[in-house]
């Protein structure tokens, strides 16, 4: 696992890439990610830009830091749902629409009738 050479990306925004894959991928599955020195070498990149790449993770809420015991991935991040096809979504929410229409109809129907 290294960066792209030819990424005119700023390394820390690729470390955060990178490890955004790994972490929705499953790849630290108890949760806790390798040691900044061992990030830092696997990646070809210095301490500090995985420090800032874990940074830019910390401040969307995908991961933590447990002072002096590394980062480890959110609970929110680290189980995530299966995902469903977006147009299943799709069809479900037309579905749930369909029938509050139903209802809604029934009951204006019904105040009318009452009303009348």
């Amino acid at each position: 696992m290294s960066l792209a050479a030819n990424d005119p990306r700023p390394k820390p925004v690729q470390v955060a890439d990178v490890l955004r894959r790994d972490i929705t991928e499953g790849t630290y599955r108890d949760g806790r990610l390798p040691p900044t020195r061992e990030l830092a070498r696997m990646l070809g990149v210095a301490g500090q830009t995985v420090r800032d790449g874990l940074s830019i993770l910390v401040d969307e809420g995908l991961i933590f830091s447990a002072s002096n015991r590394g980062y480890f991935v959110t609970a929110a991040s680290a189980a995530p749902g299966p995902k469903q096809d977006t147009t299943e979504e799709i069809k479900e929410i037309r579905s749930q629409i369909q029938a509050l229409t139903q209802r809604v109809a029934a009951l204006e129907g019904r105040a009318t009738s009452d009303g009348a």
